[in-house]
């Protein structure tokens, strides 16, 4: 016993001697995954694959209880581990172990559980919580918004604090069921598709159940409650189209929204021919109450949309943008928020598009009508689309000198060329995360041209670019006539900005 003592320190010395590291320690997960602009959004240490989130709602008294199961896996040893959400939490259980658990600033929750884990390990957390989400504030506001009959947990980029907890950032996403009770006459509905129909529970409540199969990022998660007309059809290749428009619509609202939300399919199969295969299981489109949300947004496979739009009639310039964000934005996230022009440019120049298929004012016609009626000083030309920073986040430069930026690259590379950069940046790129570069990138690639010149001019100066074609013409002197689409466009991007 003496001997093998003394031959265990002697192996300890020479390891110590060769420079040998001991294993490092578990360390804390980080509070952020570094966003330029959201720095302590979303938290590093490990990565979601699923969220099964099981709640109870109540719309009279706001009062919601749930409890959601995250299955991760760690991407370091880990001593702890944050989630973002602010809802009152009364227990945590990681890998079926009580964890403790503490709140950091206005939206973190460090968890600290029994074990530490092994990088690479699996993770299971159980949270518990209840809460009256519409009297909690974090960042200075509340995301929560309660309706005359429900609510609507909608929202671009903070939402899933006030319902569930969340690695929340764009960079994680992973896969979700979403089960929700509330009580009868009341409709809850959120992603995907539902893998079983509503189904009664105790005490005058009934639970919806809603299943989303393809990656997800956790604003692109919603839920909305209330009173609600259902319509359902088929797609061709058998999807489950489902939409919904608020009873509380007034009829002059509810038959404009219908004109426009039920040609989902025909305008997502048109878009399927420019941008590549729909990406996801389901489709469909929401109407919410009047006086509820001014925006529309596009959470996966199911946009929700303001009665605001279809105020002066149909509007199928926000069905168009809304799910062409399906592809740009949805199947392809951004990696960090300043890249939001790969959202937003790409969903606004499908509009343009869509004007141009229906005899509305071709592409062209829109960027020379822009081009010539937003002044040198006008915020279109101030913010660099690329780099918008968090105050021009929604701004002109993203939507519009975004939508530009994309006509100019069609006009360098011609038409077939552009659209094969489209359809190979959603492929390439499907279900993952990108950044401006890489498309840069992607555009030189499949070109063959140096577009150094051209990006550089309309995505990170902040000033007027010159278009040498329209140079000393008429145009660059004297405002255009408005193309026909343009009044429904210039509506639907002035209610997006809301």
């Amino acid at each position: 016993m003496r001997r093998l003592l003394v031959a265990i320190i002697a192996t300890a010395l020479t390891l110590a001697g060769t420079g040998v590291a001991a294993q490092a320690a578990p360390a804390p997960g980080g509070s952020g995954l570094g966003d330029t602009y959201y720095p302590d959004y979303g938290n590093s240490g490990y990565d979601v694959s699923h969220y099964d989130i099981r709640l109870r709602y109540t719309p009279a008294t706001d009062k919601l209880t749930g409890t959601t199961t995250i299955l991760a896996t760690a991407t370091q040893d880990l001593s702890r581990f944050n989630l973002d959400f602010i809802l009152d939490v009364s227990s945590i259980y990681v890998n079926n172990r009580p964890a403790t658990f503490a709140r950091e600033g206005d939206h973190e929750l460090v968890v600290t559980p029994a074990r530490t884990i092994a990088d690479g390990g699996a993770m299971t957390v159980v949270v518990q919580y209840s809460g009256t989400p519409s009297t909690k504030v974090a960042g200075g506001f509340t995301a929560w918004v309660r309706t005359a009959d429900g609510a609507m947990a909608v929202g671009e980029p903070e939402i899933a604090w006030w319902w569930y907890p969340s690695n929340d950032h764009p960079a994680d996403k992973a896969t979700f069921d979403v089960s929700v009770s509330v009580p009868n006459g009341l409709t809850a509905i959120s992603n995907g598709t539902m893998p079983r129909p509503p189904a009664p529970e105790t005490l005058g409540y009934t639970r919806w159940s809603w299943r989303s199969l393809k990656p997800q990022a956790t604003y692109l998660t919603f839920l909305t409650v209330g009173r609600y007309d259902v319509t359902t059809d088929t797609t061709a290749d058998g999807q489950t189209v489902y939409n919904a428009y608020s009873q509380l619509l007034t009829p002059d609202f509810r038959a404009a929204a219908q004109a426009s939300v039920e040609r989902t399919t025909e305008i997502t199969e048109w878009e399927s021919t420019l941008f590549g295969p729909w990406p996801f299981e389901a489709r469909g489109g929401i109407v919410a109450p009047p006086g509820s949300i001014g925006f529309a947004l596009e959470n996966q496979t199911r946009p929700n949309f303001s009665a605001n739009f279809f105020r002066r009639g149909s509007n199928t310039s926000v069905i168009v943008h809304e799910n062409a964000h399906q592809w740009f934005g949805d199947s392809v996230s951004v990696a960090g928020w300043r890249n939001i022009w790969l959202n937003e440019g790409f969903a606004s120049y499908a509009e343009w598009l869509w004007s141009e298929k229906n005899g509305e004012g071709t592409a062209q016609d829109i960027f020379d009508y822009l081009y010539a009626t937003n002044p040198d000083n006008a915020s279109i030309w101030t913010t660099a689309p690329a780099d918008p920073g968090v105050p021009e986040l929604f701004g002109d430069a993203v939507y519009d000198r975004g939508a530009m930026t994309l006509h100019q690259l069609r006009r360098a590379v011609g038409d077939d060329t552009f659209f094969t950069i489209l359809r190979t940046w959603t492929a390439d790129h499907r279900y993952g995360n990108g950044t401006t570069e890489e498309f840069t990138a992607l555009a030189e690639k499949i070109s063959g041209q140096d577009l150094s010149a051209l990006f550089q001019a309309w995505l990170y100066t902040p000033s007027k670019p010159v278009v040498p074609s329209l140079a000393g013409t008429a145009l660059a002197r004297t405002a255009p006539k408005a193309p026909k689409s343009w009044a429904e466009i210039s509506l639907t991007h002035r209610l997006l900005h809301e």
